[in-house]
């Protein structure tokens, strides 16, 4: 009997494939736990129509990701932070505070496992930070840290 599979199931397919099992198998297990439909013509459209729109809201996802790694390009988010003699920082920033001053300043939503580069901010100045927005869209974002006065 010929199926579609709705789910990955392990020693028979992947997803989406359309697989030759056993009547009873797909009768007995696969339909009534609702991993597999009847191969017909109906249920080949259907799933066309599913792949089209999973394929539309993928590239959607990844339109709005490099539309908002445009945005971070010229966004350079301020802290500011008590320094030694030597000039050297006490503490850090983490990612989780740049997610925070994002959110809150600028209404952007990131969530702080997607930094790529997770060490923490420790030192005055400058510091470009990376963010992996969506499968390969890459966002930078710029961290100023200023002395506390």
């Amino acid at each position: 009997m010929r199926v579609i599979l709705l789910q990955d199931v392990r020693n028979v397919g992947k997803k989406d494939q359309i697989v030759e099992v056993s009547d009873g198998y797909a009768n007995n297990f696969l339909m009534p736990k609702k991993l597999a439909v009847l191969y017909t013509d109906r249920s080949i459209e259907i799933l066309n129509s599913q792949k089209e729109n999973r394929a539309k809201a993928v590239a959607e996802e990844k339109q709005k990701a490099e539309e908002l790694a445009l945005k971070l390009k010229d966004i350079t988010v301020e802290f500011t932070a008590k320094v030694s003699k030597d000039g050297r920082m006490f503490g850090t920033i983490s990612p989780k505070q740049i997610e925070g001053e994002l959110k809150t300043k600028y209404n952007i939503v990131i969530d702080k496992r997607k930094f790529i580069d997770h060490y923490p901010v420790n030192a005055i100045g400058y510091t470009r930070l990376r963010i992996e927005l969506y499968k390969d869209v890459i966002g930078v974002v710029n961290v100023h840290v200023s002395e506390e006065q």
